[in-house]
Parts: C-alpha cells; sequence; structure tokens
C-alpha cells in the first residue's frame, strides 16, 4: 500500500475510541440490571446482573489502559497486547470467583446475562460506528 492509499483508508475508516466502547459496556451493562430489576421485581437478580457486566467492564477499561500507552516498538506493543489480555481474563475469573461472597443471594443466571449483554456491545459498537464508507 503506498502512502496515500493508506491514508485514504484510514479515512473510510476513522478509528472506533475505545473509551466510548468501554462507556458503552457499562451503560449496557446498567440498562440489563436496570431491566432485570424490573422484570423480576428482586434486587438481588438486579446486583447480579450488574455484578456480570462489571466483572466484563473493569477488566476492559484496565486492558485499555495498559494497551494504549505507546510502546517503543512494535515487538513490544504485540508483548504488551497479550500480558494485558491475560491480566484481563485473570481479573474476571477472579471477580466470578468473588461473587457468590459479595453478592447476597447471588443469580448466576442473571450475572450470565448482564456478562453477554456487556460483552456483546463490542459487536454493537462496530455495527453502528459513523463515518465507514465502502469502496466504489
Amino acid at each position: 500500500m503506498t502512502e496515500q492509499e493508506a491514508q485514504e483508508w484510514r479515512n473510510r475508516h476513522p478509528a472506533l475510541p475505545v473509551w466510548r466502547v468501554v462507556w458503552g459496556q457499562a451503560l449496557a451493562g446498567l440498562a440489563a440490571a436496570g431491566l432485570a430489576g424490573l422484570l423480576t421485581g428482586s434486587v438481588q437478580v438486579a446486583l447480579s446482573a450488574g455484578y456480570g457486566a462489571l466483572s466484563v467492564v473493569v477488566p476492559a477499561a484496565l486492558f485499555a489502559r495498559g494497551v494504549l500507552r505507546r510502546q517503543s516498538t512494535a515487538g513490544a506493543a504485540m508483548v504488551s497486547l497479550f500480558g494485558w489480555e491475560l491480566v484481563k481474563i485473570v481479573m474476571t475469573v477472579v471477580m466470578l470467583a468473588a461473587a457468590p461472597r459479595l453478592i447476597a443471594g447471588l443469580s448466576w443466571l442473571a450475572l450470565l446475562a448482564g456478562m453477554v449483554v456487556a460483552m456483546k456491545t463490542y459487536w454493537v459498537a462496530l455495527l453502528v460506528r459513523p463515518g465507514v464508507r465502502k469502496t466504489d
């Protein structure tokens, strides 16, 4: 790709701000928790769904913060990416393991639903991102 072609590609495919996706996950998780609470009338179900979303959002925010730091070489950037992904996975597992101790009357189904809603926000963000134009 020439420099001009690369610039045209960047113009057609603007970057999606990572923090916008993380905030979108948080809002989707909050909505899922509220909806779960309204549908069931149970505070425990709402808290479970909210905690499920939180177990996706907090590690994703930490991952984003770590990965967005400037790296001096491509190799360092790749190591950073894999390292922060490992941190994200471990943090999610630790949060899930702690869930029964932190949420009285935990509903695993609601927790899972909150997690799925927060995780699927990535796909929604890709589908609705502004400014993507198809080539002629």
